[in-house]
């Protein structure tokens, strides 16, 4: 055990931090040293500077990313780093902490190792040392959240590229006339056919119980992966407007962090909108599959006109699950000439008819009933994507695929975070809280788990794992 005995009374740390944030006006500037004073607080000096250093060079990958985020507080009396404190936030959402004073009371409780491995400070014992909730709340308040939705979908999409990347990059087609996405065709077709090329899906959400500027419902437009469903861009809708025109601007910034030549986008039906498939397929050089609705009438008066009672079934599934049995079917045409629709190479019909058994008892009687529930539904829509390129079970897998972002997203960040409940109401907080749980889903997913709730209860109480799941290092480095 280290000996106390050469330090003085005053290098003894308080029992509480609230003073380790407080900026010392006696201390002189952040790279100056004391004129007199101990070893003790001499080394401590040293491994302040040190870990300054770190902060912007060095780092791990997720760390190394909050790294590049300006921090909106003033140079002089920083205690502690900004990439500390937010892997510390992401620490403890992926433990399960689901409100602001959960996460602030998890770090101020967060083992030495934990604290290490952030980057924390250390004291002149040498011991780590937590940030002060308070600390915590002002960086949240202050920090720029769209800063903070940009480098977190960074990380999980070079995650997503690293587990799905393909080693082949075929020459692309430079003529202006054509589709560059064409040159990468050979990624996506074996001999047998097409292959199902990489998917994204995009749709939005209300971040309830949060209140905007104008004292509405803020809402958030995200795009999630279809293969380990993680978000990997998000934008805020802005006041009085709606999802559409935050589209183009979401994928503009989806294309400066990846190159998505050849990408599928997935969308509802409030996105089939021209200027979309211009952007999706002029632009970006990808794809869309779009559904039409009466929201757009005449696109889908031409597709309900088209003679699908003789159109044979491309594909069908079969499927027995959650106490229900299943058919899926999906007929495909080339677009009609008068769909007048951009880029629209064919059109398709989906139906799905469901069958469940429930159990009711009559009215007046102690006897229960078993009957059979038949639901029936059905989704026109169009793509991009050429029969060469895309047969019917690609395209009812992407349609599909769609649906994965409410499920695996949504879904869980209302049950799992108890996102509608939250009490964080005003200011940047809410979204940046919003995007702490979607950078916590896409973690534990690209971990290989599919399962959040019973991998949170699995990890919630082992520093190690929640370690391992961020990528830092998992040996502690606390002097004793």
């Amino acid at each position: 055990m280290r000996s106390q005995s050469v330090i003085s009374a005053r290098s003894v740390p308080s029992g509480r931090d609230g003073a380790d944030d407080r900026v010392d006006e006696d201390a002189g500037s952040p790279g100056s040293l004391p004129a007199a004073g101990s070893p003790v607080e001499l080394l401590a000096v040293l491994a302040e500077a040190a870990a300054a250093c770190g902060a912007q060079a060095g780092l791990p990958g997720l760390l190394e990313r909050f790294a590049r985020m300006p921090d909106p507080r003033d140079p002089r009396g920083r205690r502690h780093s900004l990439p500390a404190i937010l892997g510390l936030c992401t620490a403890a959402v992926l433990a399960g902490q689901v409100g602001l004073e959960d996460i602030t009371a998890w770090v101020a409780a967060a083992p030495q190792q934990v604290l290490s491995a952030m980057g924390c400070r250390r004291n002149a014992l040498g011991v780590c040392v937590a940030p002060h909730p308070d600390t915590i709340e002002r960086v949240l308040a202050a920090l720029a959240a769209q800063d903070l939705a940009d480098q977190a979908g960074a990380h999980l999409l070079a995650g997503h590229l690293r587990r799905h990347d393909d080693t082949t990059d075929p020459p692309r087609d430079t003529d202006r006339d054509t589709d560059p996405s064409d040159g990468r065709d050979a990624l996506w077709r074996n001999a047998s056919g097409p292959l199902p090329r990489p998917a994204a899906a995009v749709d939005g959400k209300a971040v309830r119980g949060a209140v905007g500027v104008d004292g509405l419902i803020p809402y958030l437009l995200a795009v999630a992966t279809h293969i380990d469903t993680v978000v990997i861009a998000e934008r805020a809708i802005g006041p009085k407007s709606n999802e559409v025109p935050s589209f183009a601007p979401l994928l503009r910034g989806l294309a400066e962090h990846a190159d998505i030549t050849g990408w599928v986008f997935t969308m509802d039906a409030g996105h089939t909108v021209r200027a979309h498939a211009r952007l999706v397929v002029g632009e970006l050089h990808a794809h869309y599959v779009m559904i039409a609705k009466q929201n757009t009438p005449k696109v889908f008066a031409v597709l309900d006109a088209q003679p699908w009672d003789t159109t044979p079934i491309a594909h069908e599934i079969i499927q027995t699950r959650h106490g229900r049995w299943e058919k899926r079917t999906i007929r495909v045409l080339p677009a009609p000439p008068e769909l007048d629709f951009p880029h629209a190479a064919q059109v398709f019909l989906i139906e799905r008819t469901t069958v469940r058994t429930v159990y009711k008892r009559d009215k007046n009687s102690k006897k229960i009933k078993k009957t059979k529930v038949r639901h029936a539904v059905a989704a026109l829509g169009m793509t991009s994507l050429t029969a060469a390129q895309a047969t019917g079970e690609h395209l009812a897998g992407y349609v599909r695929g769609q649906w994965a972002i409410e499920n695996k997203i949504h879904w869980v960040r209302d049950v799992t975070f108890r996102e509608d409940a939250s009490r964080v109401r005003t200011g940047s907080r809410p979204r940046i809280m919003t995007t702490l749980r979607n950078l916590a889903i896409g973690i534990i997913r690209q971990a290989g788990h599919t399962r959040i709730a019973p991998t949170i209860r699995r990890i919630r109480h082992d520093p190690l794992k929640i370690l391992t799941l961020m990528g830092l290092p998992t040996t502690s480095q606390t002097i004793t």
